[in-house]
């Protein structure tokens, strides 16, 4: 597939290019999980896992704990490990990661803003699918 201009010959990226390594970024901001978490450490203050954990309602320990170790290894957050017992760690995000912390902040609150809008759409399409003729057969 042909995306046009390409980029890459002159040092740049392209999303729309299978191989574009910001795909592996979008993917990971991508998450449910992610987004939530980036939201969770957007006002910049350091926050415990087992106090995420409680925040993100439905996450297990396993889903946090990777996609804590993904934010930190794209240099999004920070992990900071207390020498106390037991030990003490806390996430904060980077520069980088509060950044896009308040863009998906924006993205957080546009979804909640219209919601009830988004809600009644889905209503609508599926009382119209629900009433669509079906072939014979089915």
């Amino acid at each position: 597939m042909d995306t046009g201009f390409d980029l890459r010959k002159y040092g740049g990226v392209d999303v729309f290019l299978r191989d574009c390594p910001t795909r592996t970024v979008l993917e990971l901001i991508a998450g449910k999980w992610t987004m939530l978490v980036l939201v969770a450490l957007e006002d910049g203050r350091p926050v415990r896992f087992n106090a995420l954990r409680r925040r993100l309602d439905g996450i297990t320990q396993k889903m946090l704990t990777r996609t804590l170790r993904a934010l930190e290894r794209d240099g999004l957050l920070t992990r900071a490990v207390y020498p106390t017992v037991p030990p003490r760690v806390e996430y904060r995000l980077t520069a980088l990661g509060m950044g896009v912390g308040r863009l998906i902040a924006g993205i957080t609150a546009w979804s909640e803003e219209h919601i009830d809008a988004i809600v009644a759409a889905r209503a609508r399409f599926d009382e119209r699918a629900a009433d669509e003729p079906r072939p014979v057969g089915d």
